[in-house]
């Protein structure tokens, strides 16, 4: 990814996640300092498979998913420029630390998440990553990731 600040649109974004529909949870990145700090969008929208069991009535976006989202989010933050036609390494979530969900999520909303880096030690990272909706928080957690090696074949 390129320097600070730097604006990838979700076709970017798929070259360095391994995540497809319905499970790219990540719409745009907004901000980027590499190794520093990392600012993205996940539009929510009524069309969004799981609120068809979640709530009926009541569409809510389930707690693990945002914290999917926030975590898929963090893990670009740790990915760095990949030479063409190479593969990106994959980030593997590893643990949560004091996660806590604020508010309900609900079609229309906008998160935007930030995700900073916290420490690094080799291949192992841990992240504070806080999602808001209007600037209100509504979900936070720390989130340890192993960065691995990507691997050729298949598609992503």
């Amino acid at each position: 990814m390129a320097g600070a600040r730097a604006r990838l649109d979700v076709e970017q974004i798929i070259e360095y996640l391994p995540h497809r529909y319905p499970f790219l949870l990540v719409d745009r990145i907004v901000a980027f300092e590499p190794h520093e700090r990392i600012v993205g969008l996940k539009n929510v929208t009524i069309g969004e498979p799981f609120f068809q069991g979640h709530f009926p009535g009541h569409p809510t976006m389930p707690g693990v998913l945002i914290l999917e989202c926030m975590t898929q989010i963090g893990g670009l933050l740790l990915l760095e420029e990949k030479e063409e036609g190479a593969p990106p390494p994959i980030v593997y979530l590893v643990g949560i630390d004091s996660a806590r969900w604020r508010k309900p999520v609900v079609p229309g909303d906008q998160l935007v998440v930030e995700a900073k880096l916290l420490k690094a030690r080799r291949d192992i990272f841990r992240l504070a990553a806080q999602a808001t909706v209007d600037g209100e928080a509504v979900a936070e957690a720390e989130i340890m990731c192993h960065v691995a090696p990507g691997e050729r074949g298949g598609s992503a």
